[in-house]
């Protein structure tokens, strides 16, 4: 039989990113199949005991997270107590009660002017957002850039941020209990910025802070009433960047839903 070729370069890459590998977690790079084939310390010489860690390594700390319904409690009692968003970003930085936060760069709190009459939420950051630790930057960013832009707003006129504040590892779904978890804070800081408009992205997003069940085909385009707690503020779904970019023939009800919120945003402001 002739044997398989050996993957290039270009495939092996293609693989890893097929399988959610899009950063390196060091420098070099680490043969491990030669560390197994090592041969073992000569018998002569006494065993070195490893030196004990100064500190514990992030994989540690997520595994000392407290229990989802420990962890939320906490969280609900953090977000009431912030005064400013600085504060609730303060306490986001300092929360352990979510194991994302071991796995992401950075936080991903929030971009553009908190004065803002209208604010866009979404599900959660890429390796983009993570990287720059901002919102919305990478392909589905420019999107939304181009999509706020034909309404004529821009990120000095808008608020974006996300229902999950880091990047879940390899980008994949957040789970239910990690969306309960940093609810809390997003629910604070919609309330904090009090948006005339809340615009949520998605899915996810959706049905997180609307309190529904149904699909965003079903949802999009709908005025929603959302409660503060002290206020109630009008809220459109409508599709996610990173949707249409994969759904371009959707791109027309998304501009559907741009024109109904400029409507509402130009008769609030008369």
């Amino acid at each position: 039989m002739i044997p398989e070729p050996a993957p290039t370069v270009r495939e092996l890459l293609a693989f890893y990113l097929e399988a959610g590998v899009d950063c390196a977690l060091a420098e070099e790079p680490i043969d491990r199949l030669a560390e197994i084939d090592a041969p073992p310390p000569s018998p002569r010489t006494p065993p070195v005991e490893a030196p004990r860690p100064v500190a514990a390594p992030a994989v540690m700390r997520g595994e000392a997270a407290p229990a989802p319904d420990v962890a939320i409690a906490s969280a609900r009692e953090a977000a009431r107590t912030a005064p400013t968003l600085e504060a609730l970003r303060e306490l986001m930085q300092g929360f352990e009660g979510c194991a994302l936060k071991h796995t992401a760069t950075r936080l991903v709190f929030a971009d553009g002017n908190p004065q803002a009459r209208i604010m866009f939420v979404g599900e959660a950051p890429g390796r983009d957002e993570d990287i720059e630790g901002l919102p919305f930057v990478g392909r589905s960013g420019k999107l939304l850039d181009l999509m706020i832009g034909a309404i004529g707003l821009n990120r000095n006129t808008a608020y974006i941020a996300n229902v999950i504040p880091w990047r879940p590892p390899g980008n994949r779904t957040p789970t239910p209990q990690e969306t309960q978890i940093c609810l809390p804070f997003i629910q604070r800081h919609i309330e904090l910025v009090n948006p005339d408009v809340l615009v949520t992205l998605g899915n996810p997003s959706t049905q997180t802070l609307l309190g529904t069940r149904e699909g965003i085909m079903r949802t999009r385009g709908r005025w929603f009433d959302y409660d503060t707690g002290g206020r109630t503020i009008r809220a459109l779904p409508t599709f996610h960047p990173a949707y249409l970019l994969r759904s371009p023939s959707y791109k027309r009800l998304a501009w559907q839903d741009l024109r109904s919120i400029a409507k509402v945003l130009t008769q609030g402001a008369t």
